[in-house]
């Protein structure tokens, strides 16, 4: 398969990903993070850092809304359930196991 071919399959799949995740609105971040160890803010935080390191500055609002499809704020108040103490006990490990380095609220766990 030559490189532009698969970077096409890559884009499909990601628009596929993203078209999934707004349909499941229902699925909170915070349970993404603590069974996958990523979710929607990391998918925009990794989409800002590619756009920045080909030189296009983007920041973490331009993203996250490319991401949720709306103002993050907005998809908070509408999708975003509070978390139990024992979802936030499970993102405070899997967020120092798959994203360390920063604090959580930092990389907006949305949580």
């Amino acid at each position: 398969m030559d490189d532009q071919t698969r970077t096409e399959l890559e884009a499909a799949a990601f628009r596929t990903l993203l078209a999934h995740l707004d349909k499941r609105r229902d699925v909170q971040n915070i349970d993404m993070m603590n069974l996958t160890g990523f979710c929607r803010n990391c998918l925009s935080r990794w989409y800002q850092e590619a756009a920045n390191a080909r030189g296009i500055d983007m920041d973490k609002d331009t993203a996250r809304e490319i991401v949720y499809g709306m103002p993050y704020d907005q998809w908070k108040a509408e999708n975003q359930t509070e978390a139990s103490p024992d979802q936030q006990q499970a993102f405070e490990k899997s967020f120092a196991e798959n994203v360390g380095g920063k604090s959580p609220g930092s990389a907006g766990s949305g949580a």
